[in-house]
């Protein structure tokens, strides 16, 4: 065979791979999104749920221990493997990264819903590379594409979520030659996904002012409170992993033990801040909030994650980020909506170490109007949030 044959059929490999990716990522992500709905209805209409929390928490916990061993990384497990590629993710990745946040949600617990989308594209992208013989920068092409191929269609954010599968490998490093994969399977999972008659959330945002030297500064100064609150995230969230790594031996109990203090938690504060957070999300972009809702958020949900529930941080970091710069409006002297979008940008942003994704999120989700307010506010927020990140597998360019 001629070497341009082989290159040939390398491509239509590849390009064949990457099909099938789309389709799986996006269907995965489909089906997510219906059930997080159906759990998220059943906490909504039965409140009494939260105190089934700790139990969730043990079976979740007995699963990865008897069965999940060497998926318990998640998202850091797909970044190892694309650091330093040892063994293929196992599929059972993705049942029990979907059966453990449904059941995280299912009973209140404050967490998210990218990592599950990122976990369930990584697994399933890295079996059909091991189906279609890929490997070397073929299985890195595979791998990249279903972390931006989950993203993107449970975001809808399709560009989004091509810019953070190059993005969040190595901080201040893109990986360019991967940049046509990422992107097309990042817009045909999009299209998958909404295909399946999923819908993802829109947030009202009128238009904004003029950039001035007033706006300039009031949107640095924006996003360096974005990036402190990222980055007190960061600290508590590790801080109690460590913690009840350190103290409990058995892993199961952890989450069991954790999600007694969770629900105590959420009982007292409001099952306002349990699970997702959206209702209030959206609350924020058209009226002022309660002014500590992102701090009881934020320490909800580091909570949640750092005791090993699963799900992921960002739709809470979206949360942390609305309120916060919903609260900072009557300081900073922007409309409330404005620091809203750019808080849910920013804070995320800044807790992944993925300015340039979240950036150019923020105008697919508010418009291209808002680019430089996203923009100032993510790279401020990168700024104050220092060298922390919620992957802890992840690396800086030199």
């Amino acid at each position: 065979m001629t070497h341009h044959a082989s290159h040939f059929l390398l491509r239509a490999r590849q390009g064949a791979a990457l099909a099938l990716i789309a389709i799986l990522a996006g269907s995965a992500s489909a089906l997510f999104l219906w059930l997080l709905d159906v759990v998220g209805g059943a906490f909504g209409a039965n409140a009494w749920l939260l105190l089934l929390l700790p139990v969730a928490g043990l079976l979740s916990g007995l699963a990865y221990h008897r069965y999940g061993s060497d998926v318990e990384g998640g998202n850091n497990r797909i970044l190892q493997e694309l650091h330093d590629p040892k063994s293929y993710i196992p599929l059972r990745m993705a049942p029990m990264v979907l059966l453990g946040t449904l059941a995280t949600h299912l009973c209140g617990g404050s967490a998210g819903r990218e990592g599950t989308a990122v976990q369930m594209g990584g697994a399933l992208s890295d079996q059909v590379a091991k189906g279609f013989g890929l490997s070397g920068d073929g299985r890195k092409m595979a791998l990249l594409a279903g972390v931006a191929a989950g993203f993107s269609s449970l975001f809808g954010t399709p560009l989004a979520g091509a810019v953070f599968a190059l993005e969040f490998v190595v901080v201040g490093h893109l990986r360019l030659a991967y940049l046509l994969p990422c992107l097309l399977a990042s817009l045909a999972a999009d299209r998958v996904c909404l295909a399946w008659g999923a819908h993802h959330t829109h947030y009202a945002v009128s238009a904004f002012p003029e950039l001035s030297v007033a706006t300039f500064f009031a949107a640095l100064a924006g996003g360096v409170a974005f990036g402190l609150a990222a980055r007190l995230f960061v600290a508590v969230s590790h801080g109690t992993s460590r913690l009840v790594k350190s103290r409990i031996a058995w892993a199961p109990a952890r989450p069991a033990l954790g999600g007694i203090a969770v629900a105590i938690c959420i009982a007292l504060a409001g099952t306002r801040y349990a699970g997702l957070g959206v209702p209030v999300i959206s609350e924020s972009f058209v009226q002022p909030v309660l002014p500590w809702d992102f701090l009881i958020k934020l320490l909800l949900t580091a909570l949640t994650v750092g005791v090993g529930f699963k799900g992921g941080e960002v739709t809470p970091l979206f949360f942390v980020g609305a309120t916060l710069g919903n609260a900072l409006a009557p300081v900073l002297g922007l409309p409330f909506p404005l620091l809203a979008a750019m808080g849910l940008a920013a804070v995320f942003g800044a807790a992944a170490n993925t300015p340039l994704a979240c950036i150019v999120m923020a105008m697919e989700l508010f418009g291209a109007d808002i680019g430089p307010y996203a923009a100032l506010a993510c790279v401020a927020a990168l700024w104050a949030s220092g060298n922390t990140g919620i992957y802890t597998a992840q690396k800086r360019a030199n």
